[in-house]
């Protein structure tokens, strides 16, 4: 089965993350944990978490079709050491708080050189932060988002989180998330059907199609190469509908959470059931 979800708030608790899930007919979500704008966040309650577990099941969501997100102000990349052990510290913690959800995966951005070190150095850094936050943890596995190359920003190639994957030491507890919006916009083509399948093939001959984990489902505005990460609702910017209908039919979607990040809230029921109808 697809698993088709949004990327929901936690407004008035992480429980209620799934209860929004559930109203627009989702089959996987994604969420924040914690306030993405701040470092630290207060521990989950008993009763949040206990909510927030019973909300799961009554919506029929395994761990497996939810993936959380973490803060946006975390760079496992980051050249200066005191930031960098500042970042090392706030995604473990995060890591540690998507296991006491009882949930398997944690998503996140590679990090950014600054254009202060050369893109090999930045990911050793990134692989090392990954790997003391697997060492820290026991159940979550560590999923890398490919991203639009904006800016300084790492994770943009399909190299560059082959070479990423292959420095974290335990490899059943790392996977990808691909965005389509970030693939188009990093110049992987995703206009039509065989433009789509040619970039999947590219990402497994190079990543290996086994370590897809999730994607997120995303139009985009900008035209094909621009690295500008900006989302468009589905069938309403550049990519278009073959791309989607593409991964909706293949095999190695099945059973991961595929989650829609466009910018109408309000249209995301509709979105949904776009994408079923495709």
């Amino acid at each position: 089965m697809k698993r088709v979800g949004a990327h929901v708030s936690i407004a008035g608790g992480v429980e209620n993350a799934p209860i929004q899930a559930r109203s627009i007919g989702a089959k996987a979500f994604a969420l924040f944990t914690k306030n993405q704008r701040q470092w630290r966040a207060p521990k989950l309650s008993a009763p949040s978490l206990d909510a927030f577990l019973r909300n799961c099941d009554d919506g029929g969501f395994r761990p497996e079709h939810i993936l959380p997100h973490d803060s946006y102000l975390i760079n496992l990349g980051n050249p200066d050491p005191e930031k960098l052990n500042v970042s090392r510290q706030a995604f473990i913690e995060e890591m540690q708080r998507v296991e006491t959800l009882g949930l398997v995966m944690l998503n996140f951005h590679p990090g950014s050189h600054l254009r202060l070190i050369d893109e090999e150095r930045c990911i050793e850094l990134i692989a090392e932060s990954i790997n003391m936050a697997l060492e820290a943890t026991s159940t979550v596995t560590a999923v890398i988002e490919n991203t639009a190359g904006q800016g300084s920003n790492l994770g943009y190639r399909f190299e560059q989180l082959a070479s990423l994957i292959d420095k974290v030491d335990d490899k059943s507890r790392v996977g990808v998330c691909l965005d389509t919006c970030h693939l188009f916009a990093a110049g992987y083509d995703l206009s039509t059907a065989a433009a789509t399948e040619a970039t999947f093939m590219e990402f497994d001959r190079i990543v290996g199609v086994g370590y897809l984990r999730g994607m997120h489902l995303n139009d985009a505005l900008h035209p094909l190469g621009s690295h500008l990460d900006r989302h468009a609702c589905i069938g309403k910017g550049t990519i278009g509908l073959e791309a989607f209908r593409y991964i909706m039919a293949h095999p190695a979607c099945e059973e991961i959470p595929l989650i829609l990040e466009t910018p109408d809230s309000d249209g995301w029921q509709e979105e949904i059931q776009l994408l079923y109808s495709l």
